[in-house]
C-alpha cells in the first residue's frame, strides 16, 4: 500500500510542479517515447535473464504492492511454532517432532499458525534444519555451519529480482536518450517547418531523456530498492530460526531457545520477554 502511496507522491509533485509553471499536461502524453524505452527497457532484460529470472521478477514487483511488513505479532508466531516443536520433542522425544516437521501442514502444531504454515521458505528452512538435527547426532558448530551456508544460499537467491531490476534501472537514462536521439532525427526532417512546429517536435523530443530519468530514480530504481529490503526481511526470519535452532541444540530449555530467536529481532518489531512469556503460555 505504501508503495502506490509514493508513485502517486512522485506523479504529484513532478507534474503538479510543471503545471504550476504553466507547463501544459498535453505535452508530458507521449505514448510512442514511452513505447520505445519501455519496450527497449523490457526487451534487455529479457535478453539478460533466463525464464526462471524473468518469473521471479515479475512475481516479487506483485508483492510490492501486496506485501506486509512482518510485524511483532507475525515474530511471535513463528517463536511459538519453534517453542510447540521443541516442547513435542522434549516430551515425546524425536519421533514426537518428526511427525510435524515431516507433513507440516498436517501438523497441528503448524496449522494453529498459518502465517508460518503459508511462508513456505521459513518452514521448509525450519522443517529440513529439524530433520538434520533428527538424522544423526551432528555436533553443534557443524549444525550452525551448515545453516549459515543455508542461509547465505537463500539470502543470494532472493537478491536476484533486486538485482535484475536494478540493472533495468540503470538502462533507462541511456534508452531515455535513445528515444531523444530518434525524436531529433525526425526533427531534422521538419526543418522547412513553422517555429511552432519545430518548438513542439524539440519539445516531444527531449520527453525522451525525462522520461527514462523519471522512471530510473522516480520508479524503477526504489522498486529495485524494495525488493532489496524484502529479501533482507526474508534473511531476519532465518537468522531468528537459525538462533533459536542454535541454542536448542546447546541443550537449552524450549523458552530459552526462543528467546535466543527472540534476541535476532529487529528493535522495532521485537517483542519483551513479558509478551514472548505470555505467547509461549497460549502456544
Amino acid at each position: 500500500m505504501i508503495a502506490i502511496v509514493g508513485i502517486f507522491v512522485v506523479l504529484g509533485c513532478v507534474v503538479g510542479g510543471f503545471l504550476l509553471e504553466g507547463g501544459h499536461l498535453g505535452i508530458l502524453i507521449q505514448p510512442i517515447e514511452a513505447l520505445i524505452i519501455g519496450g527497449a527497457a523490457l526487451g534487455s532484460f529479457l535478453i539478460a535473464s533466463p525464464m526462471s529470472v524473468v518469473k521471479d521478477v515479475f512475481s516479487h514487483i506483485l508483492k510490492i504492492f501486496t506485501a506486509k511488513e512482518k510485524s511483532k505479532k507475525d515474530y511471535l508466531e513463528l517463536l511459538s511454532v519453534m517453542f510447540g516443536l521443541f516442547s513435542e520433542a522434549r516430551r515425546g522425544g524425536a519421533v514426537a517432532m518428526d511427525q510435524h516437521i515431516n507433513k507440516p501442514d498436517q501438523s497441528k502444531i503448524f496449522t494453529k499458525y498459518p502465517g508460518v504454515l503459508k511462508d513456505k521458505a521459513v518452514t521448509r528452512f525450519l522443517c529440513d534444519n529439524l530433520k538434520v538435527v533428527l538424522s544423526g547426532n551432528i555436533e553443534h558448530h557443524f549444525m550452525d555451519a551448515l545453516m549459515d551456508f543455508d542461509i547465505s544460499t537463500r539470502h543470494h537467491h532472493h537478491l536476484i529480482p533486486s538485482q535484475s531490476v536494478t540493472k533495468i534501472a540503470d538502462s533507462l537514462p541511456g534508452l531515455g536518450i535513445v528515444a531523444a536521439v530518434l525524436g531529433v532525427v525526425l526533427t531534422m526532417g521538419k526543418l522547412d517547418q513553422p517555429p511552432e512546429v519545430l518548438g513542439h517536435s524539440i519539445g516531444s523530443a527531449l520527453l525522451g531523456t525525462f522520461l527514462g530519468v523519471l522512471l530510473c530514480y522516480g520508479f524503477v530504481g526504489p522498486m529495485a530498492s524494495s525488493l532489496e529490503h524484502m529479501a533482507a526481511a526474508k534473511q531476519t526470519q532465518l537468522k531468528v530460526v537459525k538462533s533459536a535452532l542454535s541454542a536448542y541444540l546447546m541443550g537449552l530449555a524450549p523458552i530459552l531457545a526462543v528467546e535466543a530467536g527472540r534476541r535476532a529481532i529487529p528493535g522495532h518489531v521485537q517483542p519483551t520477554f513479558e509478551e514472548l512469556e505470555e505467547a509461549m503460555k497460549g502456544a
